[in-house]
């Protein structure tokens, strides 16, 4: 099939790529029949939905995946609504296109108030087989960052900083063998943008009549690509985040993580067309489509900003106190490099978890895994955290690198409030501390220093137990953490109202907190998800017992 007018040959559902909008009901039970015409095995993943861990879709966690020729039958209650997606949970085979929209609609009345509403699917899409993108990730660092920078960018520094300061900061990347303008790992030097599959020059029409209320359900389907989100000339009130409904918010312009999902509403008065622009956050491309009363009709396309430059304020971790868990050890160094997370990612194979029976693991004692022990060293025996211990500070406020604040209104965490308060009020009985850290040159990713081949057994949570997760981003790259199974309510400082979220954007040198109630048995994937850190490692496996 044809993507950006050249012949592309995607993994498709139903015959199309992204895979058709699947619609179920609240309160219903879903029957999904899916069969593999492909020569390999795959899989799908209800991303973001509560269901039993046999049906998540994770080959080696919860099931054996879909072997070639056969057909698989999905069966669930659908106790949630709201804007979700699906995506193969195979190899790299998510980077093939094998993804698609999922809407549940609500059993009752929402609070949301529209007259008719739009899906808009945000994906990447390469020309390059996913394995040699893989590849050239790990032979070089920067591989796919053309926007590095210049002499006239360190003169211009030198005229704004100072050349001290200016020579302090070069030699510190130079240190770590990195660029301040290491954005993203995969850029739009080899991805074209697509919304709802259609490229930048392809456009895409959302219709409405002028004075209609438009709901935009906006899902960042990607694999490697966070996305800022705007529409000149009208404002959008944020209705909903990972499905979940929040109190209203108005907006300029909101930054979408991978996997992360938000429905907006706009209420666009004249007869007239509007361009909705998203922006890669290295500013190397943007998708777009077009809001228009008629077929055809297209609108300004805004320039694309100048990419930003990470620099100690915009990490978070001034002095690189928070990035201790940063290995750029042995950097120069590439003979021997490690390999062995290359290929197809299939978690039954992986390391020490092959044919692993969790059917015996309830009442199992945890306190001999080695995959533990940094988890527990970081906690008293109650679980909780050290008093004292001195932590990286959340950015709730903060929209994220690249955007200005003072331009717009901005879309950040600290935003989002819920209706209700969740039922679970228990104070959490424990704290769960984990790292975020990678190697940079060598592109292995890893919670805690250990990649998932590495790690001997999974974390474990007890069946009902309140606990609270603290993520720490060691690293200089934004991390979408996902929990499969279970919602994480995000601890922004709304009290009573903090929000359900499905997957938790984390910025570098950041800490984030939420609360879970671990209330559905089974083992789950948890992990980064930027596809190619997952396969390079940055993955667990969750046991609720």
């Amino acid at each position: 099939m044809p993507i950006d007018g050249q012949e592309a040959k995607p993994i498709t559902i139903n015959g199309t790529s992204p895979g058709p909008l699947i619609r179920l009901k609240e309160g219903q039970d879903a029957v999904l029949r899916v069969t593999n015409l492909l020569d390999e095995s795959t899989s799908i993943h209800w991303h973001g939905l509560i269901l039993p861990p046999e049906m998540d879709g994770v080959p080696g966690v919860s099931f054996a995946g879909i072997a070639p020729g056969e057909t698989f039958t999905y069966r669930f209650p659908v106790r949630q609504n709201g804007t979700y997606w699906y995506h193969s949970h195979s190899g790299l085979q998510e980077q093939l296109g094998h993804a698609g929209p999922l809407i549940i609609d609500a059993a009752e009345r929402e609070p949301i108030r529209y007259d008719r509403e739009h899906v808009l699917l945000l994906t990447d899409w390469t020309f390059e087989e996913p394995m040699s993108v893989f590849r050239n990730l790990k032979t070089m660092e920067g591989y796919y960052n053309f926007q590095e920078r210049t002499i006239a960018d360190f003169f211009a520094d030198v005229r704004q900083n100072g050349f001290a300061q200016t020579a302090e900061m070069r030699s510190m990347w130079a240190k770590m063998r990195m660029s301040s303008r290491d954005i993203a790992d995969v850029t739009g030097s080899t991805y074209t943008y697509l919304l709802n599959g259609h490229s930048p020059e392809e456009n895409w029409n959302a219709l409405f009549k002028p004075g209609e209320r438009v709901r935009l359900r906006v899902i960042n389907g990607s694999a490697m690509s966070y996305f800022d989100v705007r529409i000149p000339g009208l404002k959008m009130t944020v209705v909903a985040a990972d499905g979940q409904p929040v109190q209203p918010v108005p907006v300029d312009e909101f930054r979408i993580g991978v996997a992360e999902t938000y429905d907006v509403v706009v209420a666009p008065e004249d007869d007239q067309a509007y361009t909705i622009f998203a922006e890669s956050m290295d500013r190397s491309g943007y998708a777009r489509a077009t809001l228009a009363p008629r077929e055809g009709m297209q609108a300004e396309i805004p320039t694309r900003r100048q990419i930003a430059d990470r620099g100690m304020e915009a990490m978070g971790a001034h002095g690189m106190g928070g990035m201790g868990g940063m290995d750029h050890s042995g950097m120069s160094n590439m003979q021997g490099m490690d390999n062995a997370n290359m290929e197809e990612m299939d978690h039954s194979s992986m390391s020490n978890m092959g044919g692993m029976d969790h059917s015996s693991m309830e009442g199992m004692d945890h306190s001999g895994m080695g995959g533990m022990a940094s988890e527990q060293r970081k906690t008293r025996e109650n679980g909780m955290l050290a008093a004292g211990e001195v932590q990286p500070g959340s950015r709730y406020g903060q929209a994220g690198i690249g955007i200005d604040p003072n331009e717009r209104r901005v879309l950040v965490y600290r935003d989002l409030k819920s209706f209700t308060p969740w039922p679970d009020r228990r104070e959490p009985g424990r704290e769960l501390e984990l790292h975020l850290t990678g190697n940079m040159e060598r592109y292995i990713w890893s919670f805690d220093g250990k990649k998932f081949s590495e790690v001997t057994g999974p974390i474990h949570f007890e069946k009902d137990e309140r606990l609270r997760l603290i993520l720490i981003n060691d690293t200089m790259m934004e991390h979408p953490i996902h929990l499969h199974g279970m919602w994480m309510e995000l601890e922004n400082g709304q009290g009573e109202l903090i929000p359900r979220k499905h997957t938790l954007n984390v910025k570098p040198g950041e800490r984030v907190s939420a609360l879970i109630t671990a209330d559905a048995e089974g083992s789950w994937a948890f992990h980064c998800h930027l596809l190619y850190h997952m396969d390079a490692g940055m993955f667990r496996v969750v046991q609720v017992s």
